[in-house]
């Protein structure tokens, strides 16, 4: 079978990483809108949303555990396999929560039922990003990893702007039609969808770089536990490093729709078109970013990315908090440019620091354990903090805690060092081979 397209390989990182979150995302913003008066009207506005967002938390909490499950047979049997089956988990639990009956109907059914899907969803997406990421920077050379790992990371910021699409198209509609059945629709869209990127992703192969080791039959017995034995230390620190983008980016793309129409008075449909205006912002920084790490490493520029992580809540909160738009819009695309440096050199950063025999299990899990806490707890603190203390000054500081611990972190990761880490893992595993 001839070696995949450069073109190819783009379309089935790209297109497959916005779908899933696309998928994602969509829940994020019915979660902020919709979900808790349709899912738990017996509770008071702040319990529901509270509610709503802990729902929305329950699908970060089955990430770790889908990274640890798909990585591990994404290092043991492949790639494309698992980007497959990811593919299919997420967008089926979407498209059954657009079918979800709500509590008027059934009754405490309903939550439960929407738990549930989101733990499905959650899973799926869990091994999705380590996945994309490898089939994409695994094919390239080594100069070009950082430029072909933002293929994947080109589907965060994609899915957002398409799941705000989604619903700024129904967004229109009167309170009681889109409670009643508009909200339904971003959720249906995503059978679609995941027939295009099960047709890109079916097309695939592994990289000869994986295909070398299931060769010689080096591939490791199980995964996670080497990881944990052998690389505790990168493991930690990359899941450190990996808080920053999400606590940034939840609290635009889902805490900033509750806060802005709650309590700012913003019009719905005014925060989801700066949203998805930010979103060509991120996509934009996203290339520059990636381009300067394979240039300059991938390491400094994730670091310039966790700086502006640190500085940039306060004057964030502050813009919005004015309750002009045009403030509020400015606020968003720093944010974005924020995420966007730290997301152009993730990719090419972790493909280089575990080596190809765990490495989907290492950075899958790495990015979400990063993922849980830096975007599930932080709309749950968020709401917690305001309700609280009435102000967002609390916040912002969270927020830039959390930034923090990714910069802290970033400083003692180090490029390219999975290199001599694989030569002594597979020196180590022939001389255990060896006769007595």
């Amino acid at each position: 079978m001839a070696a995949p397209s450069r073109r190819s390989i783009v379309t089935a990182s790209l297109v497959g990483t916005s779908i899933e979150w696309y998928d994602y995302y969509i829940f994020g913003t019915a979660a902020a809108l919709v979900f808790g008066g349709l899912f738990f009207p017996q509770f008071s506005s702040v319990a529901g949303t509270l509610a709503a967002f802990g729902t929305f938390a329950v699908g970060f909490i089955a990430r770790p555990l889908g990274a640890a499950v798909i990585g591990h047979f994404g290092d043991r049997l492949g790639r494309k396999a698992m980007l497959v089956l990811t593919l299919l988990l997420t967008g089926g639990a979407t498209a059954l929560i657009g079918l979800l009956p709500t509590y008027a109907a059934i009754g405490i059914g309903a939550p439960l039922l929407l738990v549930l899907l989101r733990v499905i969803q959650g899973f799926g997406v869990g091994g999705e990003w380590g996945g994309a990421v490898l089939i994409a920077t695994e094919h390239a050379s080594r100069r070009r990893r950082a430029v072909y790992g933002s293929f994947a990371q080109f589907g965060v910021p994609v899915g957002v702007l398409t799941s705000n699409l989604a619903f700024l198209a129904v967004a229109g509609l009167s309170d009681e039609a889109f409670r009643s059945w508009g909200w339904r629709i971003p959720f249906l869209l995503s059978v679609v969808l995941v027939v295009v990127g099960f047709v890109a992703r079916s097309r695939l192969r592994d990289a000869p770089e994986f295909e070398r080791v299931k060769r010689e039959r080096t591939t490791s017995q199980v995964p996670v536990a080497e990881l944990l034995r052998r690389h505790p230390r990168v493991l930690a620190l990359a899941s450190l490093a990996s808080i920053a983008p999400p606590a940034v980016g939840y609290t635009v793309i889902v805490y900033m729709l509750s806060y802005g129409t709650t309590v700012l008075d913003y019009e719905r449909t005014t925060l989801l078109t700066l949203i998805m205006l930010s979103t060509v912002v991120w996509v934009a920084t996203i290339v520059v970013a990636a381009m300067l790490s394979d240039r300059f490493g991938a390491r400094p520029v994730y670091v310039v990315g966790a700086i502006t992580a640190v500085l940039w809540p306060l004057p964030m909160f502050a813009l919005v908090n004015t309750g002009s738009a045009g403030l509020a819009g400015l606020a968003f695309a720093v944010a974005a440019v924020v995420q966007g440096i730290m997301a152009g050199a993730q990719g090419g950063l972790f493909s280089e620091i575990f080596p190809v025999r765990v490495r989907y299990s290492g950075i899958s899990i790495a990015y979400q354990i990063g993922g849980m806490v830096g975007g599930a707890i932080t709309p749950l603190v968020a709401t917690a903090l305001f309700g609280a203390t009435g102000s967002s000054t609390p916040i912002a500081l969270y927020v830039a805690a959390l930034s923090l611990l990714t910069l802290l972190a970033v400083f003692g990761l180090h490029e390219g060092s999975a290199r001599s880490e694989e030569q002594d893992d597979v020196a180590e595993d022939a001389v255990g081979h060896q006769p007595n």
